[in-house]
């Protein structure tokens, strides 16, 4: 059963630019992409239906690469008594920062996360996301990382999205393991994650390599063990001091490193000839107040693919809106529209291992993608806030919110 859509104009964001149709039409087969081009070159054919998109602009959907969509709580009160001047160490010597969040995550029921992630997660599907990745690293330990790892599957099958599982139990020490993150690792590497990703319920494997977390070395321990078990891997790297983690990430064929503010030249190179993407999280650097930025030069000068994600998270980047962290991207990073747009389609494709299926519009692909009203791609990027006119399509199937 083919469908028509017709009357638009299409970015359809090969080669990281906009590459754009204009007096366009597309057909799709199913949840694929059959046909795409001019409209004066449409082939003659049978329809089982045809929709005009009233000379809509269409991107591919959007893909929020890194989030971590569930958890327990906010850290709403945090965020005030920082802005009323109590230090994030004083905060979190009385119980707070990722501290409270694991605690109010373990505390809640699977249903509870559920239902507290759904509503954050349609927020971003409104926005015009239909693909997701989520992040555990809240529970910290088997059970609560696996109640998180169920409750991100539950999300793919109650929204009309794709969503892809990382398991993210390297984020933090957890309270039983104080002062032995070695002997966590392990933990993770011979328990943890071999039982989970047998369960079906790991899709990439991440870590947070930090003075403050887990070194290169820890790190890499559990790079190997993910090696094993044939699981893709992710990392965030580089965000508060520079130890070479995403040259690490590089050096196992990582599918992204994440945040950057403090790489070097070195990581450049190293992840410009792995191919590893960087994440930049526009975001936590605002929320944050950073002034370190990542090395934007460089990176372009490289030719490192540069994709862009929300970080949802309680923490430090509680963002609602992918279109928001866009226009972050441009203003902060000094990306441009296009830039930004590639930024959350086929560049973000890639660094979830989906460039094959996602992140472009083009025969063969999935038919995800976002009929807007609007005269050109950069106003996506340009209006701030608000929800722009839209028809989202997923799988080839017009979805309502």
């Amino acid at each position: 059963m083919k469908k028509l859509w017709k009357n638009c104009h299409i970015a359809t964001m090969q080669n990281g630019q906009y590459s754009s149709i204009e007096h366009a039409a597309m057909v799709t087969s199913g949840q694929h992409i059959h046909w795409i081009g001019t409209f004066e070159d449409l082939p003659a054919d049978a329809y089982s239906e045809t929709i005009d998109l009233n000379g809509a602009w269409v991107t591919p959907g959007l893909i929020d690469c890194h989030t971590h969509s569930v958890f327990g709580g906010n850290r709403s009160v945090e965020f005030e008594k920082r802005l009323q001047g109590v230090s994030y160490a004083e905060i979190a010597a009385s119980g707070g920062g990722i501290a409270s969040t694991v605690r109010a995550t373990r505390e809640a029921s699977e249903q509870e996360l559920l239902a507290s992630a759904l509503k954050r997660v349609r927020c971003l599907l409104k926005d015009g996301v239909t693909t997701i990745e989520i992040k555990s690293g809240y529970g910290l330990d088997y059970v609560n990382e696996r109640k998180m790892l169920r409750v991100i599957r539950q999300i793919a099958e109650t929204l009309p999205m794709t969503v892809r599982s990382t398991c993210l139990a390297a984020h933090a020490l957890p309270p039983e393991y104080k002062d032995q993150s070695d002997a966590y690792i392990e933990h993770i590497c011979n328990e943890m994650l071999p039982k989970l990703h047998q369960e079906g319920l790991v899709d990439a494997v991440d870590a947070f390599c930090e003075y403050l977390a887990f070194s290169p070395a820890q790190v890499e321990r559990l790079f190997k063990t993910a090696q094993s078990l044939n699981l893709p891997i992710k990392l965030h790297a580089e965000q508060l001091s520079s130890l070479g983690g995403s040259s690490l990430a590089a050096r196992y064929q990582a599918l992204s490193a994440d945040h950057l503010e403090f790489m070097t030249e070195d990581d450049v190179k190293a992840m410009a000839a792995a191919g590893t993407v960087a994440v930049l999280l526009p975001g936590a650097f605002y929320f944050l107040r950073e002034t370190k930025y990542p090395p934007l030069e460089s990176l372009h000068q490289h030719g490192v693919r540069i994709a862009l994600s929300s970080d949802l998270n309680p923490g430090t980047s509680p963002a609602l809106s992918l279109r928001l962290m866009m226009n972050m991207g441009s203003t902060l990073f000094r990306l441009t529209p296009e830039q930004t747009l590639a930024g959350v389609t086929t560049h973000a494709a890639y660094a979830l291992g989906l460039q094959e299926t996602h992140g472009t519009l083009e025969t063969g692909k999935v038919a995800d993608f976002i009929a807007w009203d609007i005269e050109h791609p950069s106003e996506i990027v340009y209006w701030l806030g608000g929800d722009l006119p839209k028809r989202i399509i997923q799988h080839g199937n017009e979805i309502s919110i």
